[in-house]
């Protein structure tokens, strides 16, 4: 890969690894589980089952991927930003920069 980061958000290409791949497995395990809950959401909503039955189960996926995406901004944190602050530079200004968007999003979420 070339380090070009103009793929868009979604886009990026580095490299390098991310760091959340050694953990990998088990992210994707993980949002499997979310999966197999939202599904289940679903499937309470066709079966009209109690409001206060459903939301419970919505706030327990709200909290299984917040928890996923604190997981992630964490690996982001010590892996994709302190590498670019060593490197310093614009680079590690960007990164400090979409680093607190994202936080930013995650607060508002």
């Amino acid at each position: 890969m070339t380090g070009d980061t103009r793929g868009g958000y979604y886009g990026r290409m580095t490299d390098h690894a991310h760091p959340y791949v050694a953990d990998k497995d088990r992210l994707l395990k993980r949002m499997r589980r979310i999966e197999g809950q939202v599904a289940g959401i679903a499937r309470m909503i066709d079966d009209e089952r109690y409001c206060i039955d459903v939301l419970t189960q919505v706030s327990a996926v709200t909290s299984a991927l917040q928890s996923v995406s604190l997981e992630l901004l964490e690996a982001h944190l010590a892996g994709c930003v302190v590498e670019a602050a060593r490197m310093g530079g614009p680079e590690a200004d960007a990164k400090v920069a979409e680093a607190s968007q994202a936080i930013a999003r995650l607060v508002k979420s």
